[in-house]
């Protein structure tokens, strides 16, 4: 089962004729109004233009060379040169704060998705490119999309994230502290971070841990992790069904389906359990497509959501593990007080945190528009008890 872009059209004239087809599409809403062909003599320039005038370039040339068009493009909304006029008028002005640059940061990149998101590839039925030196890539579309009985278009920016996520589906993402591999599917955040994995791979367990709720699994790696380090039952949920069928195919291959149940829930299954563990976005903010989900939580609700309920579902000496990034707080998008704030109201008390730091590229790349926090970054496991 997969989410379905929703039903639009592309139309366009080609040859003296009207054309139209589906709009197949799941990193962006809206399909683009205007469609003009291009080929392999369109140059870079010509492309960029159009595209920033939001018009659709539907690709007639070579495959290969149309991958090399897009990268032009993308050279071309990342300038490495910095113009110096603008440098010297913005040096007049006060330095703009965290918050600020985050705002700028996630305009630019919705603008620069827009931008490259207009380079378009049409499909028959059966996801079959028919460009010279085309790849075959319908295992890796129905892996995405499903199944199609229509031709359609698809940003070939959109295309190339499909191929690389059936990549690592098929290859898998070696977790140490599992000491096996999780196979992310298409739309499924892709446990990459190990810092948290390996807070949760460390932290002592209750006393008592028989039974476990991991919300918002996900692809079923912490899920997995806590059978592995012994839980007899736990509950992997989700209400994303892209998150479930991924969920469900971890356990399988790792064989943990006696201890592990994936099962659709909006935050919590019914019940209690002596463990309660929950990875939500960590950034404050409306994910503006499906794959955003997994990093923006909109006005923190299922950060609040998961807090509030889960005294009602935590067994007596219980423990709830929320791991957490302070990125939020570094932005500006939270403070620390509202947290603890939400924590005390949800009739829950701090029994200990662990601390580490994060080992993803872009905390040590001083060129990220948002440096400055990033490398202050530090990932939490927050373990909370019922209040007394």
């Amino acid at each position: 089962m997969h989410t379905s872009p929703t039903e639009q059209f592309i139309t366009w004239q080609e040859n003296g004729q009207d054309c139209a087809l589906a709009w197949n599409c799941l990193t962006s809403g809206k399909a683009p109004s205007r469609v003009q062909i291009v080929d392999d003599t369109t140059t870079a320039d010509q492309a960029y233009r159009l595209a920033c005038e939001g018009i659709g370039l539907l690709w007639r040339g070579d495959y290969q060379n149309g991958r090399q068009l897009l990268q032009a493009m993308a050279r071309r909304a990342d300038p490495q040169k910095t113009d110096k006029r603008a440098e010297k008028k913005a040096a007049k002005k006060p330095a703009p704060s965290m918050l600020e640059r985050f705002h700028q940061y996630r305009m630019s990149q919705a603008q620069r998705a827009r931008i490259l998101g207009m380079l378009l590839l049409e499909f028959d039925a059966n996801f079959v490119l028919n460009l010279r030196r085309a790849p075959e890539v319908a295992e890796a579309c129905r892996a995405a999309y499903g199944n199609l009985d229509h031709a359609c278009i698809t940003p070939m920016r959109e295309l190339l994230g499909v191929i690389g996520a059936h990549e690592w589906r098929r290859n898998g993402v070696e977790i140490a502290a599992l000491g096996d591999k999780i196979h992310p599917h298409y739309g499924v955040y892709s446990p990459v971070r190990g810092e948290y994995i390996e807070l949760i791979a460390q932290a002592e367990l209750p006393k008592t841990c028989k039974t476990a709720f991991d919300i918002g699994t996900g692809t079923g790696v912490l899920a997995a992790l806590l059978a592995k380090r012994g839980v007899a039952q736990i509950t992997a949920a989700d209400n994303s069904s892209r998150a479930l069928v991924c969920a469900q195919d971890n356990v399988q291959r790792l064989q943990l389906g006696k201890q592990i149940q994936v099962q659709a829930a909006d935050l919590f299954p019914a019940g209690s359990a002596d463990l309660l563990v929950c990875n939500p976005p960590w950034l404050p903010g409306k994910a503006s497509s499906m794959l955003e989900h997994a990093i923006y939580d909109q006005d923190s609700r299922m950060l609040r959501g998961f807090l509030q309920g889960a005294a009602a579902h935590l067994n007596a000496k219980g423990q709830v593990w929320l791991v957490m990034s302070d990125l939020a707080e570094l932005l500006g998008l939270r403070t620390r007080e509202q947290l603890l704030q939400w924590i005390q109201e949800a009739g829950l008390q701090l029994l200990g945190k662990d601390d580490t730091q994060p080992t993803h590229s872009k905390a040590k790349d001083e060129t990220d528009p948002l440096h400055q926090a990033r490398s202050k970054e530090t990932t939490s496991l927050w373990r909370l008890v019922k209040a007394k």
